[in-house]
């Protein structure tokens, strides 16, 4: 949809993602709904306006779950196109931020959305209780089995429907057995959705997002197939291709990013912003088991202050494990240090896009972050998708370092202690 010039003509796929439910169609009398298959492809847009029309049209005076991996996601991915749309369309809504609630209302019947974020296995809690006439789950594939099937149980209303929607992941996921793969069994209708099938997007803006990805993730984002990922982790990383000189100038804002290790290796770097791209300017690297000793914490933390020399570093981010290294940290009152997020998948995501974004770039001089590159792969043994647990300290790091500050501030996760008026170059 363009805000300002409405909707764009929908497709055939599209057209039954909005209408299946209704009494004209003949899949009217399903359970359920999958929409799956390539990003930007159209089918977050279709089913959330067409799971409120349903809803309204089945129900008053309800309740039903709006479900995303985290509630800011949701409110991002879904609700800020989702709201205006609806408006356009004649329906009534009114957000009530405290209470993670919005009320829809059209042709005088009114119904209650609540909006959950399904981030662990704790999330399933979230959501006892309640009894629902249906539930939108968006990327369904990133929230544990446990939240979705809590979500499923509540909807106990006659009529009740679920609608589910996601990105494809390893064939080997729960959802992809239990759901996609049983679709007829379960009543459930499967729509496989491709770029083609929106119309709204042009041939420039498709080869754009064809070349955003790679590897296990082209196939999955850009193809719509539920794959597993092998071989390397980063293969464009590794050939060289995100490796490059700093540009003229100072930094705008310097950062560290550290994965600490006693028997394993610790690995920090420095990155500092040019523009609108994160350079790792240098790096430190120390292995006890190459070196033939161990370093203690206040040892760890000389270093940290050797790598960051004559820069003034905004924060620290640190693996969240390293409990006494942070505490090392503060106690000293130099650096700000903040606990990284640590989601292995989605922090591996976040680096790929990075990389192909521009967001972020590697210095010639980071050598251990090259080799790592180069020697970083996924893990075929397992039946999910797992890197290896070898060679991945500066992968570590730099993952912590981008799903906490190249994409921290939008996911609301990154809040910062130190004086932003003192980062940069210091005097």
């Amino acid at each position: 949809m363009n805000k300002k010039k409405g909707f764009s003509p929908f497709s055939r796929k599209q057209l039954t993602a909005l209408t299946w439910w209704h009494p004209d169609s003949p899949f009217h009398g399903c359970d359920a709904i999958i929409c799956d298959g390539a990003v930007r492809s159209g089918k977050t847009t279709c089913m959330s306006i067409g799971f409120v029309a349903w809803s309204l049209f089945s129900f008053s005076d309800s309740n039903f779950a709006l479900c995303g991996k985290t509630m800011t996601s949701f409110r991002r991915n879904v609700l800020v196109s989702l709201l205006p749309a609806l408006r356009e369309l004649g329906f009534e809504c009114e957000e009530k931020l405290t209470k993670n609630l919005v009320e829809i209302g059209y042709g005088g019947r009114k119904n209650r959305y609540y909006i959950f974020g399904g981030r662990d296995e704790s999330s399933a809690s979230l959501i006892q209780g309640m009894t629902l006439g249906g539930v939108l789950l968006d990327e369904v594939a990133l929230m544990p089995r446990s939240f979705v099937e809590q979500a499923l149980a509540r909807c106990s209303l006659d009529g009740a429907k679920f609608w589910f929607n996601c990105n494809p992941e390893n064939p080997q996921h729960w959802f992809y057995k239990e759901w996609i793969m049983k679709a007829d069994e379960k009543n459930c209708l499967y729509l496989h959705f491709l770029m083609k099938d929106n119309p709204s997007l042009s041939p420039k803006v498709i080869a754009r997002y064809e070349s955003l990805y790679s590897g296990a993730f082209y196939e999955r984002f850009v193809c719509g197939k539920w794959v597993a990922a092998d071989g390397l982790v980063y293969p464009e990383a590794a050939n060289g291709a995100y490796t490059a000189k700093l540009p003229p100038g100072e930094p705008e804002e310097i950062f560290v990013s550290c994965d600490y290790g006693t028997v394993n290796p610790t690995s920090m770097g420095l990155w500092g912003r040019y523009a609108d791209t994160w350079y790792r300017i240098r790096e430190y690297y120390f292995s006890s088991r190459t070196q033939g000793f161990q370093k203690t914490d206040e040892e760890y933390y000389a270093d940290l202050c050797a790598l960051c020399g004559e820069y003034c570093v905004s924060a620290v981010i640190v693996d969240p494990s390293a409990a006494s290294f942070i505490e090392c940290i503060r106690r000293h009152g130099k650096h700000s240090v903040v606990k990284a997020q640590n989601d292995v998948l989605d922090g591996i995501r976040k680096v790929s896009d990075a990389f192909k974004n521009g967001k972020i770039r590697i210095a010639p001089v980071c050598r251990d972050a090259l080799r790592e590159f180069g020697l970083y792969r996924w893990d075929s043994s397992v039946s999910k998708d797992s890197p290896r647990k070898e060679n991945d300290h500066a992968m570590d790091d730099i993952r912590y370092f981008v799903s906490t500050v190249v994409y921290g501030y939008e996911e609301d996760f990154f809040v910062m202690a130190a004086d932003r008026s003192l980062t940069g170059h210091a005097p």
